[in-house]
C-alpha cells in the first residue's frame, strides 16, 4: 500500500513556475515508477509526466517537454514536477501515482499505475 499526497500546487501568471511534490508514505516507495496526470474541468484526464522507479528513465507529454521536468528523491519518498513557462492551458489538477509499468509505452497510461493522490490545483492566469 502506497499513501500519496501531493503539495505546490497555486495561482502563477502565465510565465511563472511551481514545483509541484508528491510525499508517499510506505516502505516501497522506491519499487514503484512515478507519473504525474493532470485534468481540467470537462476535460478527460491526460498524462504530464513519469518517471522509472531508479529516476533512470523520464517521459513527458509532448505539451509539457522542454518546460516540465520530473525527478524523485527515493531517500524522501518524494517525487516533484518543477514547471516552467507555465501557460494558462497548463491549469488543471495534477495527480501524481505510483504503479509499475511493464514497458516503456505503459507510462503513458493511467491503467500502469494502482495508487493515486487525491490532487493539487494548478491555476495559470494570463
Amino acid at each position: 500500500q502506497v499513501q500519496l499526497v501531493e503539495s505546490g500546487g497555486g495561482l502563477v501568471q502565465a510565465g511563472g513556475s511551481l514545483r509541484l511534490s508528491c510525499a508517499a508514505a510506505g516502505r516501497t516507495f522506491s519499487l514503484y515508477a512515478m507519473g504525474w496526470f493532470r485534468q481540467a474541468p470537462g476535460k478527460e484526464r491526460e498524462f504530464v509526466a513519469a518517471i522509472s522507479w531508479s529516476g533512470g528513465n523520464t517521459y513527458y507529454a509532448e505539451s509539457v517537454k522542454g518546460r516540465f521536468t520530473i525527478s524523485r528523491d527515493n531517500a524522501k519518498n518524494t517525487v516533484y514536477l518543477q514547471m516552467n513557462s507555465l501557460k494558462p492551458e497548463d491549469t488543471a489538477v495534477y495527480s501524481c501515482a505510483a504503479g509499475q509499468p511493464i514497458s516503456g509505452g505503459d507510462y503513458y497510461y493511467t491503467k500502469a499505475y494502482k495508487y493515486w493522490g487525491q490532487g493539487t490545483q494548478v491555476t495559470v492566469s494570463s
